[in-house]
């Protein structure tokens, strides 16, 4: 693991650096630098992460028992389909960012910020009353849940809305972060937010009272700890980050009506993921639920690593927009696109293929579907996280009516076209396979729309990161399949595949999938180091 993290940084060095202008050298190699030294800033904080919330959601899965777990899922599910108003606001909030730091007009950044802060605010308490009214009659009228633990799932829901408003005011500053590139104090921080969930899982052991309950309560008073922790960094550390009242219309007109058109695309992702959640509830009860939330937090544990490569490039790519370099920008959402895609491979292919095992091995007790909902999950993964460049990219060029429409459209698809499955085959598999189709197809209107948005090439796009990434995967699969149909399930198979995998993806990468500069430049590394 640690040899392929260095192998990132260098790719990450080499790949976004070459073939620009003279004049531009100088610039883009410091670009790049940041860009590797936050990736690996984050990977440090995605790992120490990804390892805690492996060993709680085992203790946790244990602790509540299945059905407890399913509910915990479900109920704090509801108040996530409120989060499509915050997220909208959130891609608002770090696109103007960004582009004010690149433009290095820190007097607008400083008005963006404090005025992004009064719209959270508006918006935290639109949530608390949406979630009080809506939310909470559907889930004491409509959610399968038995009835001996429905004050148990009302104590989750509070705490759920209360946890999700202090997230809705953490916006500004995260956002603030992410456009300083200061990635280090997100490690930095996880370090305590891990620290104190790894806590809440003794304590849940330890403690006599009703295991759900505590377990909400606990994890609310976690969010609000590091919410102040990192409001107290961004007022004394980043300039513009200190709030005052500011009552600009015309400003506030320009916030609210990109992210009115986020709205939509956020509203299709959040009905897109909690839709199907309580489609499956309502037909087939909490048991599929936690199957699914199993299979969610496996696929999200993994593409953490891309999101983290992502989160570090997607700054840049809005300020190479905003400074007119658009052949940088061009690059960075063709390296990126293609380097995240391997990266996710190269990660998932063990867990593809042992995923039984794995799930075995980590829970104990392993919910039903929860393997197969898992493998699919992955697929999904896989080809969603090609599109996060060309996200970014749109969110860029401040034009995104078009994007969101038709995009957010096809998303929210999923949800109908999972009921009328769900009503025809009655089989809780199908939501999964409608995903990955809607997935393929949003991917190429991605690239229609980024054609006349940003004049991105479609066809560079083809050449240089969909084709690469389909022949990798062709030939990566190959040896560990055979290898899988030899050997009967055990740690050994496991080992042997991983081993196999690891080997065929680096392979197939450093044959089909660089140009001839790439593989050059990591022969001259390779020499250099054995010197």
């Amino acid at each position: 693991m640690e040899c392929l993290f260095v192998q990132l940084r260098i790719l990450t060095k080499k790949v976004l650096s070459c073939n620009f202008r003279n004049d531009r050298v100088t610039d883009t190699s410091s670009n790049n630098k940041r860009i590797a030294k936050n990736t690996m800033l984050l990977y440090f904080r995605m790992i120490l992460t990804m390892l805690v919330t492996l060993y709680t959601s085992r203790v946790v899965l244990n602790t509540l028992g299945v059905e407890d777990f399913g509910i915990f899922n479900v109920v704090g599910g509801i108040v996530v389909i409120f989060s499509f108003l915050n997220l909208a606001m959130s891609s608002a909030t770090q696109r103007f960012l960004s582009f004010e730091l690149g433009k290095k007009n820190l007097a607008q950044f400083a008005r963006v910020f404090s005025m992004s802060i009064n719209i959270h605010a508006l918006i935290a308490l639109i949530i608390f009353v949406l979630a009080e009214t809506i939310g909470l009659w559907f889930v004491n009228t409509h959610l399968v849940i038995p009835t001996e633990r429905m004050v148990a799932a009302n104590w989750v829901y509070q705490c759920a809305i209360l946890s999700f408003m202090v997230t809705v005011m953490s916006v500004p500053y995260n956002a603030s972060i992410i456009a300083h590139e200061r990635m280090g104090v997100f490690a930095y921080i996880s370090i305590l937010e891990v620290s104190l969930k790894l806590l809440i899982v003794f304590i849940l052991q330890w403690l006599t009272f009703d295991k759900l309950k505590l377990y909400a309560v606990l994890l609310l008073i976690v969010s609000v700890v590091i919410r102040v922790i990192y409001g107290i960094y961004c007022k004394a550390k980043l300039e513009g980050c200190q709030y005052v009242w500011v009552k600009d219309k015309a400003l506030f007109k320009i916030l609210s009506s990109y992210a009115g058109w986020n709205l939509w695309g956020n509203l299709a992702g959040v009905g897109m993921d909690q839709g199907v959640n309580i489609l499956l509830n309502v037909f087939f009860g909490p048991v599929v639920n936690a199957a699914r939330g199993i299979a969610y937090q496996v696929g999200a544990a993994i593409h953490l690593f891309v999101a983290n490569f992502q989160v570090a490039v997607n700054p840049q790519i809005v300020k190479s927009y905003a400074s007119k370099d658009y052949d940088y920008m061009y690059t960075l959402i063709y390296k990126s696109s293609k380097y995240s895609y391997y990266l996710l491979l190269f990660l998932s292919l063990p867990v593809f293929f042992e995923t039984e095992y794995i799930l075995n091995l980590w829970l104990g007790e392993v919910p039903n579907s929860a393997a197969l909902f898992t493998k699919l999950v992955l697929v999904a993964v896989l080809i969603d996280c090609l599109s996060g460049s060309l996200m970014a990219g749109a969110q860029a060029s401040g034009r995104i009516k078009v994007y969101q429409s038709v995009v957010g459209g096809l998303l929210l698809l999923i949800v109908p076209f999972s009921f009328f499955g769900l009503k025809l085959y009655g089989d809780p598999i199908v939501p999964f396979y409608i995903n990955i189709i809607v997935l393929i197809i949003a991917l190429f209107c991605r690239l229609l729309i980024l054609k006349n948005l940003i004049k991105l090439s479609i066809y560079k796009f083809l050449e240089q990161v969909l084709l690469p990434v389909i022949l990798v995967t062709v030939l990566s699969v190959v040896m560990p399949y055979y290898i899988k149909s030899l050997f009967n399930i055990s740690f050994f198979r496991l080992m042997l595949i991983s081993l196999a995998t690891s080997f065929s993806v680096l392979c197939s990468i450093f044959i089909v999938g660089m140009t001839k500069g790439e593989r050059a430049f990591i022969l001259n590394k390779i020499r250099h180091f054995a010197k």
